[in-house]
């Protein structure tokens, strides 16, 4: 029986100011780094071994894996992939989120931030923001570099990485850890509880929470939980 244990990134500075940040490569914020030295506390309390650790190529992540495995005494490598890289927000980057609704719409607003296939408007070439870019960006081939996503561009990168480098080790009974973002973990429970293109606008990944999914042999998920109940978010499972 192999565990997967999802965990979205502690609150980062641009989350505090309520701003789309998307591939913006920004800090925690301090609420951050005790959110994610709580997710910590609360894995080494389970006592779950962790063989191997994902995470994505902004460092938001990966200070957040960082400071997990530091609290559960963990000194190991991790993997960085751009294919679990948050959802590119194209021309919102940088944007405070209640100004824009107000500017655009309720309606409008609320499709691109929560429909499944509709993306904002693409990043102009010359955004000032593409130089506050991961430098690890510079690994991704150029044509998979994208100007802005919808959760469904964001599902079709998240996934394949999944099936082809994480399900392998799920299958040969390792405990996994991933340190993601809100989307490319809602694009990943998407497809690990078969959520409908319809349901996943209602489905919210809280911030330095740990979920834990538990498979069987066969890889058929057979519990899940939150670690933290009292910021614990519905999980919509369509068995």
């Amino acid at each position: 029986m192999s565990k997967l244990i999802l965990t979205r990134h502690g609150q980062s500075v641009w989350n505090a100011d309520n701003k789309f940040t998307g591939w913006v490569d920004v800090d925690l914020s301090d609420k951050g780094r005790e959110e994610a030295k709580k997710s910590g506390e609360l894995l080494n309390k389970l006592n779950i071994k962790i063989d191997i650790s994902y995470t994505s190529y902004l460092k938001r992540a990966i200070e957040t894996l960082t400071i997990i495995l530091k609290s559960i005494g963990l000194s190991m490598k991790f993997n960085t992939a751009w294919e679990l890289n948050e959802r590119h927000y194209g021309s919102l980057t940088g944007l405070n989120k209640e100004e824009t609704k107000k500017k655009i719409g309720e309606e409008q607003f609320k499709s691109y931030r929560r429909s499944w296939d509709i993306a904002p408007p693409p990043m102009a070439k010359d955004s000032k923001y593409l130089e506050n870019f991961s430098p690890l960006n510079g690994g991704i081939p150029q044509n998979k570099i994208p100007l802005t996503e919808s959760l469904k561009n964001t599902y079709d990168r998240v996934v394949p990485y999944y099936d082809i480098e994480i399900n392998k080790n799920l299958k040969n009974g390792k405990n996994i850890l991933i340190s993601a973002h809100g989307n490319s973990l809602r694009a990943l429970c998407k497809y690990l509880f078969r959520i409908s293109d319809s349901k996943i606008n209602e489905l919210e990944i809280p911030t330095g929470n740990p979920l834990i999914i538990e498979f069987d042999n066969q890889l058929k998920i057979i519990k899940y939980y939150y670690l933290d109940d009292t910021r614990a978010k519905n999980i919509i499972f369509n068995q």
